[in-house]
């Protein structure tokens, strides 16, 4: 077991399955789902604990519909919020969002108060400085699940496109979460051969952009939701690199303090995952071209920001 608890708020399809990813690889003694709609996290937690005889896994999972069972948790796993709609942005969440943030963040963190929190509803990069600030807490101990998402949409393509396992793949894609994301094709690759060997330019491009829409085109898809076994996996991911001290370089959303040139915003880069959270930011030698997106992104992002008054 790496921790003794961890919350996931937020009982909807990527709230449960981040607790399934993380009851079956035993990430923390006990996994409390905690969500508003009465007996509904009860339910959901008694219904996985039932498949412990048979995936063989021991970590209970509890379900709340009130932060008393979350009481010192190690790691706070927020999922909450409206989900996106067909037709609709991240940030015509913006508004909704940001006040079930505030409530949720206030919530848990008077329950826990040395937690670590891992957000994960949208707009990602905004959810993720509000948790900040209501939470109070150091910067290390607050980040957003996004770059590993984007990554791995952006990884899932290429290895479909070139008919190889995705394993051998090896993408980042850093910036804020929406259509201002920045993959990174000059240091992607596939078993090692750099990507522009495998592939040209016109591919490649095809590529980025359906990463960047890549969330949307899953909820045109859907029709009545949104993506949650791929954005689950990625936050179960980042819970794993933290309990298991694992120190895994994943792109996360990181609060910035002149990094890349850029000051008192949420964006995604690399980060070191730890015990502690957020351990390093990794600064990688970016192009010309790839360092102005990512700044370009980062001004979205502040000016995101600056429409929100909590």
């Amino acid at each position: 077991m790496g921790a003794k608890k961890i919350t996931v708020v937020g009982g909807g399809h990527v709230g449960a399955t981040t607790a399934q990813y993380c009851a079956m690889e035993e990430l923390a003694e006990q996994i409390v789902l905690v969500d508003i709609i009465e007996d509904m996290p009860m339910g959901k937690a008694l219904d996985l604990w039932e498949s412990a005889p048979i995936n063989g896994f021991d970590a209970r999972t509890v379900g709340a519909n009130d932060y008393d069972k979350s009481a010192d948790s190690d790691i706070i796993v927020i999922t909450s919020g409206l989900p996106r709609k067909p037709g609709m942005s991240r940030d015509d969440l913006r508004e909704a969002n940001v006040e079930i943030a505030q409530i949720v963040t206030e919530g848990v963190v008077k329950e826990s108060p040395n937690a670590i929190i891992i957000m994960v509803a949208n707009p990602l990069d905004v959810m993720t400085w509000v948790s900040w600030k209501v939470s109070g807490f150091p910067k290390n101990r607050v980040m957003g699940m996004a770059g590993i998402l984007d990554s791995a949409r952006f990884r899932s393509f290429i290895a479909e496109k070139l008919d190889v396992s995705a394993e051998d793949v090896q993408a980042m894609v850093l910036g804020g979460h929406g259509d201002s994301m920045v993959p990174l094709p000059s240091i992607t690759t596939v078993g090692g051969i750099p990507l522009p060997q495998l592939m040209d330019a016109e591919t490649i491009e095809a590529l980025v952009e359906r990463t960047r829409k890549g969330g949307g085109e899953i909820v045109g898809l859907l029709k009545t939701g949104s993506a949650f076994y791929a954005p689950a996996a990625a936050a179960a991911q980042m819970v794993k690199s933290i309990v298991r001290n694992k120190k895994r370089i994943l792109p996360c959303a990181a609060y910035l303090d002149g990094e890349y040139g850029i000051e008192g915003t949420f964006v995604g880069v690399p980060c070191k995952l730890g015990t502690n959270g957020i351990e390093e930011i990794i600064e990688i030698d970016l192009t010309d071209e790839e360092m102005k997106a990512l700044q370009h992104s980062a001004d979205l992002v502040k000016e995101q920001l600056a429409m929100v008054s909590i």
